[in-house]
């Protein structure tokens, strides 16, 4: 039976997300090894403890979330280089929405993989010369004048892209929109929980398009 594209990313997906994790959790071991120094197991799941369920509900969250957005190949690659709500996920979708395919497309397949995989690229190229030039660039970096504009890189991305996908029906985009502008404004420190604060907007926006679909308003 010939494998199909899918078949062939979910493959290799696996092997590239297997092959990460392992990676990671290499570089504690290797380090342990080295120093011949074990931490205690009851320490070790004290703190996992602490952060483990945060990132673990996080984390099936995105996959939830971003899947559908970014198809089968960006899934894969996006999780494996990591940065998705900052880079990657606005990389795929502007790339998409300029090509005018859909993430669940042929097209949107290829057009979303090529886009996380440029940004990966460019991404490791920036940190690269980062790393080389940090001692010049560090002056420049912290400097006053240039603090507002890293304040301010997350709003500046997604604000762009809200723009676009407002504008193309805004009878959705409109409640989760005000519920989440109400909702950190009222509660300022819910600002830190953004990653588990997404789903709650698109079951939201989901509903919306329900109850309008139904009314035969969309």
């Amino acid at each position: 039976m010939k494998k199909t594209y899918n078949d062939s990313v979910h493959f290799y997906g696996r092997i590239w997300t297997a092959t990460a994790i392992l990676m990671l959790l290499m570089v504690p071991v290797a380090i342990c090894v080295h120093y011949h120094a074990w931490p205690e197991m009851q320490y070790v799941l004290k703190g996992l403890l602490g952060v483990a369920p945060i990132y673990w509900t996080v984390g099936i969250i995105e996959v939830l979330t971003y899947s559908p957005m970014l198809g089968t190949g960006g899934t894969y690659l996006s999780f494996v280089t990591g940065n998705l709500t900052n880079l990657k996920v606005p990389c795929a979708l502007n790339a998409m929405e300029a090509a005018k395919v859909s993430a669940t497309s042929e097209e949107g397949e290829v057009v979303s993989t090529i886009a996380i995989a440029t940004s990966s690229i460019v991404t490791t190229l920036v940190i690269a010369a980062g790393v080389l030039l940090l001692g010049y660039l560090q002056p420049i970096l912290e400097s006053p004048v240039l603090a507002p504009a890293f304040e301010n890189i997350m709003p500046a991305l997604f604000g762009g892209l809200g723009v676009v996908y407002i504008s193309k029906n805004p009878k959705i985009a409109i409640a989760p929109l005000v519920f989440m502008v109400l909702l950190f404004l009222l509660v300022p420190s819910l600002a830190s929980s953004v990653g588990i604060l997404v789903p709650v907007g698109a079951l939201l926006a989901i509903a919306v398009s329900r109850i309008l679909y139904n009314k035969g308003k969309l």
